[in-house]
């Protein structure tokens, strides 16, 4: 059997390491979710997400109703624009690189759903960014321990928490395939979709919510994977290494969670290579999904 060469053992390792610490970090849990163990580590999963729309907070349906999931505009604007995106290196131990890293990522991720936003005319405004070194408390909540980050809708910001273990172990494609993610939130928040997310969330039952959180998690990671697939060949996004998050996701995405509201690993894993190999938003419509393709 041959052996991989040092260099390359580092790499993986680090980057076992970096989707850990990433997958610990996804977002939407619910509140009637509680707090579990991730793989490694005891840190706390649950994570909570701000109020809903004032419409479906009164009970209201929300304009466009189902169809704003299931029919949404992005849907039919093709192949996610390609931002031309090099963030460049992220080089260990420095939170100066980190934060430029970070905000380029976020910079390309602006210019490209800006323009899928145009293309189905829709209104588009950019999240916030805010990179942080210790817990904050923010407009959804206090920030749970062992969370690495958040989108809040509250004030539409992705809170990024960055620890000596990121810095120590930074993986690129991994923190990239995470704010991606988060970002993917804002997308389903700014596009309507969260509006019948709460709707349809406020009359289903437990399994009801589950399933609908389910839809959610799983939409964001194909979003997620869309924007990726923009970078396909570059020193940030290899084939190799693309493969390897992918298969990291089947074995151990839904490890660490109470209850199934992310998906079971192949079921990640399988949004994340529909989303990958398609490269438009239109291959992650979870919401018009049979049950099965989202259990």
């Amino acid at each position: 059997m041959n052996s991989l060469p040092k260099g390359r053992i580092a790499v993986l390792v680090a980057a076992a390491l970096a989707l850990a610490m990433a997958a610990a970090s996804l977002v939407l849990v619910l509140s009637d979710v509680a707090p579990t163990s991730a793989e490694r580590a005891p840190v706390s999963q649950a994570q909570k997400l701000a109020s809903p729309p004032a419409a479906a907070r009164a009970g209201a349906a929300a304009p466009g109703g189902q169809a704003q999931a299931t029919a949404n505009a992005l849907y039919r604007t093709g192949r996610l624009a390609d931002a031309n995106c090099a963030p460049g290196a992220l080089p260990a131990g420095s939170m100066i690189a980190y934060r430029r890293f970070l905000t380029r990522v976020t910079n390309c991720l602006n210019k490209a759903w800006a323009t899928q936003f145009r293309k189905a005319r829709l209104p588009f405004s950019k999240p916030r960014l805010r990179i942080i070194t210790k817990k904050v408390r923010t407009p959804c909540g206090a920030w749970n321990t062992g969370a690495d980050g958040v989108y809040c809708s509250t004030d539409r910001t992705m809170y990024l928490l960055i620890g000596r273990d990121q810095l120590r172990n930074p993986f690129p494609l991994g923190i990239s395939r995470l704010i991606a993610h988060e970002y993917g939130h804002h997308v389903q928040q700014a596009s309507g979709i969260w509006n019948y997310f709460w709707t349809a969330r406020s009359t289903a039952g437990k399994a009801g919510r589950l399933q609908l959180s389910r839809r959610s998690e799983l939409q964001a990671e194909c979003f997620s994977a869309v924007f990726m697939s923009t970078m396909k060949g570059t020193g940030l996004v290899n084939q190799s290494d693309w493969d390897y998050t992918v298969q990291w996701f089947y074995k151990n995405g839904a490890k660490g969670w109470p209850q199934n509201d992310h998906g079971k690993g192949p079921t990640q894993a399988a949004w994340m290579t529909r989303g990958f190999n398609r490269g438009a938003p239109g291959a992650c419509n979870t919401w018009a999904a049979a049950a099965r393709n989202v259990q």
